[in-house]
């Protein structure tokens, strides 16, 4: 069976831990990854953000898609956040990993890097100095003016509508790209990643808020490090409400391929299912694609689906929040939509 997935290397370890459960699941089936190149990945010096509906929807997934409906693969395997709510004729999501750290995470330099730089060897007027903070940092904290560098719209949004004061600045590439350009780029003094993503790819926040390696990694585990000198702090969902499927992984098939379907509801986990159900009924409410400013978090509490939702309205966050039995999770999104449109 071949599997379909972009050539990051966060989505390389995406599609392998899928790969690899199912082949812990069914030994008697050979699995092969198949990589695929994607418009969003063909689009590396255009900005993400898409406040007019300009981008097309499926940045990340089209080709994985066509793929699929080619025969060409038998699965495809999404970032949740990335994979739209609308997909094509004969398309479907079929099954969804267990759900990593949903957080967002801030990431900086230290003060101890920047200390350490050489000064540049030549300025000019209206050069920016590289600034570093001293851990442990919060958002809150930050001072005026600070320049923090995303191609989300929901992280900019959210942002800017925390901080007015904030300066948000687009930025491209993959995590390592981004870790290495926070490094190396006066033009901003921190980034927002998802912590599922550096997770994936063994990351881990350290004594004192370093970003270094997960010190449990087995020998030849295959991770690059990241640039030393960088810090991070979680942030909290009720500091920054998280995008629709984050820390999800999401498996789409064709709908006429049973094999696949098999293999898909095999890894399906129950409890993240009912919950990304709920969260993408309110953006499909919404009318919103994965580069809309819509957030939403679901959790399992007992029997329950919890939802807390929101969605720019001009300069400010509507934010509601509900619940519902873990049935009607795809109920309460919808329900949610409706209020807050």
């Amino acid at each position: 069976m071949v599997i379909a997935t972009r050539g990051s290397a966060l989505a390389l370890a995406q599609a392998r831990s899928v790969m690899e459960s199912a082949k812990a699941l069914f030994p008697g089936r050979s699995f092969e990854l198949k990589i695929v190149r994607t418009t969003g990945d063909q689009m590396q010096t255009a900005s993400l953000a898409n406040p007019d509906g300009a981008l097309p929807r499926g940045l990340f997934t089209k080709e994985l898609e066509v793929e699929l409906e080619s025969g060409g693969a038998d699965l495809a395997v999404h970032s949740l956040k990335d994979l739209p709510t609308e997909l094509p004729s004969g398309l479907e999501l079929a099954g969804v990993l267990p759900r990593a750290d949903v957080r967002d995470v801030l990431v900086y330099r230290s003060a101890a890097l920047v200390a350490s730089l050489p000064p540049p060897a030549e300025w000019s007027p209206g050069t920016r100095m590289m600034r570093g903070f001293e851990p442990p940092l919060k958002l809150s904290k930050l001072p005026p003016k600070t320049v923090i560098a995303t191609s989300s719209t929901r992280r900019a949004a959210w942002l800017s509508s925390l901080r007015p004061d904030f300066e948000v600045m687009p930025i491209r590439g993959n995590v390592g790209t981004r870790l290495g350009k926070l490094v190396q780029d006066a033009r901003f003094d921190a980034t927002i990643l998802a912590a599922a993503g550096l997770v994936r790819l063994g990351m881990f926040v350290g004594p004192k808020s370093r970003l270094i390696l997960d010190p449990v990694l087995r020998p030849g585990h295959g991770f690059e490090p990241p640039p030393e000198g960088l810090c991070a702090t979680l942030l909290e969902p009720e500091e920054m409400l998280p995008a629709v499927g984050q820390g999800a992984i999401g498996i789409e098939i064709r709908s006429a391929n049973a094999e696949a379907r098999e293999v898909a509801m095999a890894l399906n986990h129950g409890n993240t299912w009912r919950c990304v159900v709920a969260e993408r009924a309110f953006l499909r409410g919404m009318g919103g694609g994965c580069q809309s400013p819509v957030a939403a978090y679901g959790r399992i509490v007992g029997h329950q689906v919890h939802l807390r939702a929101g969605v720019l309205r001009g300069t400010t966050w509507w934010r509601g929040e509900g619940r519902r039995p873990m049935a009607e999770g795809e109920a309460l999104g919808t329900e949610l939509s409706a209020t807050a449109r």
